[in-house]
């Protein structure tokens, strides 16, 4: 219910659980008919799904005991009656969610998992750019930065950045361009990630997720390409809500900087200094649970203890003078605080909507930007295909 209700599309179970807690028993799959049993204690130990004619069979009786299976009988009944039954051409359409059953933290439920998503997965699909539409079997490379990590690797305190290929093949130690900066980025380490485990890989293909080790070359949003110059539209970001001081407990002011233009590079926050005053970074987050997460990351990845003083505003925004306004910005409320982004832009910080819509009615010949990561005009519906599991 909640997935339908959240994501707003249909929810269809792939396997169904039998019993919970510490009654649970395993799963059944409901298109294969057969049962998957959950053994206590046995992490890492595969056990093989047994077959079955459907869930009134004697078997499962004897497997999973009548209490279960009565359970699990009226459950298919309602499945099949009034339930959702899995489409995959739903799926891709993105009107329906699969939905598995399992435990990640115990190992169980995993490689089926695992084999649905290479069964189901849509092929590379174009994909819109500033050049037209790049087909997967375009012969030149290119593909795009979706995601940052720092600290992968503890010891060396490395950051990766996580590239989708879009088209063309990538080979080690290629040269590519950066788009957004127009310089040159040779691929010289390129690995394929599952969980902490990491492996060199000498190419990959559309629809292949590399790592890359970023040395601050790279942002979340950018286009390498190698050949025909594309650029593919930037992420949207989240416009932040709530706000923050973050004061090192130290005076190692190098290593915290080091530390806070990091996260900010993962997209965990948004960094704005003030104008005036106390010269203190200032982070932006959507959530103030999120204020934890970076205190708690920049003690245990960076040993750099800090602490956070909530801000009282609520929203920030660009402002962008219209073409032609020549007139400079009024600001004639006090709930209005002036910072600078990374890039030197002003930013201001409101306490409040009515700040907002005071200062926005008082300068009409100004835009007020929640993001200045804007997707160009010509772009239309991107693709969005995700994979949703319980």
């Amino acid at each position: 219910d909640q997935i339908e209700r959240v994501l707003g599309i249909a929810a269809a179970p792939i396997n169904w659980p039998l019993g919970d807690g510490t009654a649970f028993a395993g799963v059944y799959d409901l298109d294969a008919s057969a049962v998957l049993l959950y053994e206590r204690g046995a992490r890492g130990h595969r056990t093989e799904p047994i077959a079955v004619a459907d869930p009134r069979d004697p078997e499962v009786e004897r497997l999973i005991g009548a209490d279960r299976q009565h359970r699990l009988i009226e459950a298919a009944g309602m499945i099949q009656g009034a339930g959702t039954r899995f489409d995959l051409e739903a799926y891709r359409k993105e009107r329906q969610t699969p939905v598995f059953f399992g435990s990640a933290l115990n190992d169980f439920g995993v490689e089926p998992f695992l084999r649905a998503l290479m069964t189901l997965a849509p092929s590379p699909a174009p994909r819109l750019s500033d050049a037209g539409l790049i087909l997967p079997t375009d012969p030149d490379f290119s593909g795009f930065v979706f995601k940052m990590q720092a600290n992968m690797n503890p010891r060396h305190r490395d950051r990766v950045a996580f590239l989708r290929v879009c088209s063309g093949r990538l080979t080690k130690d290629m040269a590519t361009v950066n788009a957004r900066l127009g310089t040159t980025v040779r691929l010289s380490r390129v690995y394929r990630f599952f969980g902490r485990d990491r492996e060199t890989v000498p190419e990959a293909y559309p629809g292949d997720v590399i790592g890359l080790v970023n040395p601050g070359r790279l942002a979340i949003g950018d286009t390498l390409y190698a050949g025909r110059k594309v650029r593919y539209p930037p992420i949207p970001q989240f416009p932040a809500e709530r706000f923050a001081y973050v004061r090192p407990a130290d005076v190692r002011h190098k290593r915290f900087d080091e530390a806070v233009r990091q996260l900010e590079e993962e997209g965990l926050m948004q960094v704005f200094v003030p104008a005036t005053g106390l010269r203190h970074p200032i982070v932006g987050v959507v959530g103030p649970l999120q204020f934890d997460v970076v205190e708690a990351r920049l003690r245990a990845e960076y040993g750099i203890p800090c602490t956070l003083e909530p801000l009282p505003h609520v929203a920030g925004r660009w402002p962008v003078p219209e073409p032609g306004n020549d007139k400079p910005l009024t600001l004639t409320t006090s709930g209005v605080k002036t910072v600078k982004d990374r890039q030197g832009r002003d930013v201001l910080l409101f306490e409040s909507p009515w700040e907002l819509r005071f200062v926005m009615e008082g300068n009409p010949g100004y835009r007020f930007h929640d993001s200045m990561w804007r997707p160009l005009p010509l772009f239309g519906r991107m693709e969005n295909c995700c994979f949703s599991f319980g």
